[in-house]
């Protein structure tokens, strides 16, 4: 794999790493409104199904965009591009 090559794909890598940053803060907001709606409205506690089937997809998208782990620092999508780019290409 050639340099231009490594950092389309290091560039790849790094967008759905922030898609899925994007679909966590999604989730926390709108779980967020839901737990204050059910708090005012009243009633019967309905909030953690729907935290609970949205939290399995956002476990299963971390999954698939981390592996097993990875934490991101402050200049995370520098590291990460120039990371993925000094791997072998076999990998």
């Amino acid at each position: 794999m050639d340099n231009d090559q490594q950092y389309l794909r290091a560039k790849r890598i790094v967008k759905s790493i922030k898609g899925f940053y994007l679909h966590l803060l999604i989730f926390v907001l709108v779980m967020t409104l839901l737990v204050v709606i059910n708090a005012v409205t009243g009633g019967r506690w309905w909030v953690q199904w729907p935290f609970i089937g949205w939290g399995i997809g956002v476990a299963a998208h971390a999954v698939s965009v981390f592996g097993s782990g990875g934490w991101l620092g402050a200049d995370w999508e520098a590291r990460k591009i120039k990371e993925i780019m000094e791997r072998r290409p076999e990998q």
